[in-house]
């Protein structure tokens, strides 16, 4: 069973048909929308400040979701993908954005729906991403508009395979 630590009052809001590995670690003012998936080694610290997730959200193996005290927030909209080992830190992800392995997104940054964050990308603070762009490298900067197709195959590929995944692993937890 997956961490869930109350924090300063706040307890974690897990919602229906959610997968938690049992490594994860979800701590004080998170709430979760249904079906979401949080995987192996992602830390979600809502020690400082709250972190909002909404429905159909698949956090990958050892991300960290971290706010500043006080003032920051981390929201992440429906469907959206987050890779292996990404920070976010006090950021807003849009909804269906896919923010690729590895990147890290500072405070205040907003990233808009659709939008996808190249693996390994450093998305500067106030930094605001389009809706359907491609953003990539280090600091990371628009690379391309990418045609609504492209997203929602994307999307589809990804997030659907996300709730098939987790799935499977609620099947083999009965």
């Amino acid at each position: 069973m997956a961490i869930i630590r109350k924090i300063r009052g706040f307890e974690p809001k897990i919602g229906k048909n959610c997968f938690l590995a049992e490594n994860a670690a979800i701590i004080g003012d998170v709430t979760m929308g249904d079906d979401c998936s949080i995987w192996y080694g992602a830390v979600l610290r809502g020690d400082v400040n709250p972190i909002k997730i909404g429905n159909r959200v698949n956090i990958q193996d050892g991300t960290v979701l971290h706010t500043l005290y006080q003032r920051s927030v981390v929201e992440i909209e429906d469907d959206a993908s987050i890779g292996h080992n990404v920070t976010i830190h006090g950021a807003k992800i849009g909804k269906g954005v896919l923010v690729g392995m590895g990147s890290t997104i500072l405070d205040y940054a907003e990233i808009g729906e659709g939008a996808i964050i190249g693996a390994g990308a450093l998305v500067l603070s106030h930094t605001i991403v389009e809706p359907h762009t491609l953003w990539a490298g280090v600091p990371a900067k628009f690379i391309k508009k990418l045609p609504e197709e492209e997203v929602a195959r994307i999307n589809d590929k990804t997030s659907k395979g996300y709730l098939m995944y987790k799935e499977w692993f609620k099947e083999d937890e009965k």
